[in-house]
């Protein structure tokens, strides 16, 4: 009979060439990024990609700001040079104070603020709705969302122009605030996608609120809004780009030029004033979106809200 001897196995770390690396593994080896031409080359492709992404983001914002506070010979004869003839920073008080720009910048800002209230209070209510606590209509009801963003939005405009205009109850809302907001403000698609996010909550913490005797308000209030920031954030950003987009229907509504915002404005502005003073209404309306982009610069970045919305 034969005896086996088993040999106990050594304690301690394993050798260097068996343990995995902590990085993740690309096409390049860790081997070959010590190289210094591969790091060269990776440091000339960053650079490359950078100054190409700085020319083409940020060359067009610059070029304004430079054009605004240009005279118009200077903007015309020699568009790249930097202020042969000075800076002429008249350009923007007489855009703000003689073309109004400012007032029609406040009427931007007021528009864009209401919708995204109305908008968000639509989507999120809506949502809860059909996600949360689901009565006996739920499916019928999201059918009837979900059929609204088969129409083409042409084909709403008149029957939305004529309820605006002539309404079942009350005075008419054209040249009102109210008469972009409330049309505008009920998006079928922030509905849907506040949906899908509210459906990957989990359920348990829902029946135990009503347990505790919760009701839907209050859950709606400490529980569910508390828990749906990312998707408030996305929603917001919808909400705010298309109301800046929007062209078409706040020119119909608003035909009075006090209340117009500045992306209906901008085009009679040009034809009233000088090139460079237009350039400077211009760079003062590119204020809203920059703003905007450093507010929810992590929302466009990384993009975790929107990574929840589509959970599920």
């Amino acid at each position: 009979m034969s005896t086996t001897l088993k040999v106990p196995r050594p304690r301690g770390r394993r050798p260097a060439e068996s343990r995995e690396p902590d990085v993740e593994r690309g096409i390049l080896s860790l081997h070959d990024r010590r190289r210094r031409p591969v790091r060269a080359g990776q440091v000339a492709s960053h650079v490359f990609l950078m100054v190409g992404l700085v020319v083409v983001g940020l060359g067009p914002l610059l070029w304004l700001g430079k054009a605004a506070i240009s005279t118009t010979q200077d903007t015309i004869q020699q568009p790249f040079a930097l202020w042969p003839s000075g800076i002429d920073w008249a350009n923007l008080e007489q855009a703000w104070v003689e073309v109004e720009v400012g007032k029609y910048f406040f009427n931007t800002i007021a528009l864009a603020a209401g919708q995204w209230v109305i908008g968000l209070i639509v989507a999120t209510t809506g949502a809860y709705v059909l996600s949360i606590l689901r009565p006996a209509y739920a499916r019928v009801l999201e059918a009837a969302v979900l059929a609204t963003l088969f129409v083409p939005s042409v084909v709403l405009l008149v029957p939305l122009f004529i309820t605006v205009a002539r309404p079942a109850f009350g005075p008419s809302l054209l040249n009102t605030f109210l008469g972009v907001w409330l049309p505008t403000a009920a998006n079928a698609f922030n509905i849907i996608v506040v949906k899908r996010f509210f459906d990957s909550l989990p359920r348990e913490v829902f029946e135990a609120a009503r347990t505790d005797g919760a009701g839907p308000v209050r859950m709606f209030v400490s529980l569910v809004l508390p828990m749906s920031k990312p998707i408030v954030g996305v929603v917001s950003v919808f909400i705010i780009i298309a109301s800046l987009k929007d062209y078409l229907w706040p020119k119909l509504v608003l035909p009075d030029p006090a209340v117009q915002p500045l992306g209906v404005r901008l085009p009679n502005i040009q034809s009233q004033t000088e090139l460079d003073v237009t350039l400077a209404a211009l760079a003062i309306s590119t204020i809203i979106p920059v703003v905007l982009f450093l507010l929810f610069q992590r929302v466009f970045l990384r993009g975790a809200g929107l990574g929840g919305a589509v959970k599920g």
